[in-house]
């Protein structure tokens, strides 16, 4: 088979195998640390723009199938793995791994160093990286790297265009789409809920005019400081009707109502993170798979109530407001492969709507009486 190289911006250079598309491609390199979900990996939108190295040494043994996609069309910019499965074994096998990047014009590198290459991430934190030929100079890989420009408009790339419905007779929730994974679309509707997608950039004014029981912020791909309309939405909203937020939506909960955030130096990305609950006092496993977070010394001049913390590292990873129902996580409560012990968030999230819509009735009769 082909080689291929992987340069590296600091002008380290790995020398592999080629699959999937041979088109070079750009993009951020970070590590995933799942032993399974590879195929979710690809189809998350949170990962638009970036190169995923998975540190598990073998990929593609159970194929690739039509019921773990994440979304429609993948924005990931490549794949780098120890070994590729050109022979996958699974009931549920439909293509490869290989067979499903060529079709959607995605690189991959095998047999490279994964450990070497997640050992400099982990030193150095994320950085650009091309893929080219093994005739290219890598003087000329790095021009590439360096006239390709940080992609700042991810949200917008992997957001709906128009606004869409998931019919349901439940509550009437408002998704903002940030870069929705199908997980919490499925989790919704599992819940019998009647949803309305909206785009990224939708404003206050246009999800009030649509009743909404809550609204979801999902997860999504890049710097939150970057998605300024969301912020500005939030702050009207978060007085007004129940709010849950996920990865992305966590941040942008947090910005709206006056914390911070931070690029971390190498991100959380894998299906084996501890998150301790301050608030109950356990400590559940979570997918992860982001690459900023709260800064936790900013939630001290807010009205957020910090509520669950990483083990690893002591960031944040859940927060809630003081005054008005909202509330928000940084891991993928969703998350399939890998584990659900905090499914119940959704739970969680439509008690939270009840008991706001109860607490309004009766002011609502107490004002009428009053008068």
């Amino acid at each position: 088979m082909k080689k291929r190289q992987l340069v590296l911006e600091d002008g380290t250079t790995f020398v592999g195998t080629a699959f999937g598309s041979r088109e070079a491609s750009v993009g951020e390199v970070v590590f995933n640390t799942g032993m399974t979900g590879y195929q979710e990996i690809l189809s998350d939108p949170s990962y638009c723009g970036q190169i995923v190295t998975m540190t598990y040494p073998l990929i593609g043994n159970y194929g690739i199938n039509r019921d773990d996609f994440e979304t429609i069309t993948p924005s990931i910019h490549g794949l780098i793995v120890k070994e590729v499965c050109d022979t996958p074994s699974n009931f549920r096998n439909e293509e490869t791994l290989d067979s499903y990047l060529k079709a959607n014009n995605i690189p991959g590198i095998a047999g490279i160093d994964t450990r070497k290459l997640t050992r400099i991430i982990r030193k150095h934190g994320t950085m650009k990286a091309v893929f080219t030929s093994i005739d290219d100079s890598i003087e000329g890989a790095l021009a590439t790297i360096a006239r390709t420009p940080v992609i700042t408009n991810q949200v917008e790339q992997v957001s709906t265009v128009k606004p869409y419905v998931v019919p349901g007779r439940g509550h009437r929730i408002v998704l903002v789409d940030f870069g929705m994974k199908h997980g919490i679309l499925r989790e919704l509707t599992k819940r019998n809920c009647h949803i309305t997608v909206v785009p990224y950039h939708y404003s206050a004014e246009s999800i009030l005019r649509l009743k909404p029981d809550g609204v979801m912020l999902t997860n999504g791909p890049g710097d939150p400081k970057s998605v300024q309309e969301a912020i500005e939405m939030i702050k009207d909203i978060v007085k007004k009707v129940p709010i849950f937020g996920i990865c992305l939506g966590h941040q942008l909960l947090a910005l709206a109502c006056g914390a911070d955030t931070e690029k971390l130096t190498f991100g959380h990305r894998g299906s084996n993170h501890p998150v301790k609950d301050l608030i109950v006092n356990k400590t559940y496993m979570t997918s992860q798979n982001h690459g900023y977070a709260v800064t936790r010394e900013s939630l001290q001049k807010t009205d957020l109530q910090l509520t669950q913390v990483a083990l690893n590292d002591q960031t944040v990873e859940g927060i809630q407001h003081k005054k008005f129902p909202a509330f928000s996580v940084q891991y993928h409560p969703e998350s399939s492969p890998g584990p659900e012990d905090t499914n119940q968030l959704f739970d969680q999230f439509l008690t939270t709507i009840n008991m706001h819509q109860t607490t309004t009735k009766e002011e609502t009769t107490c004002l009428s009486v009053q008068i």
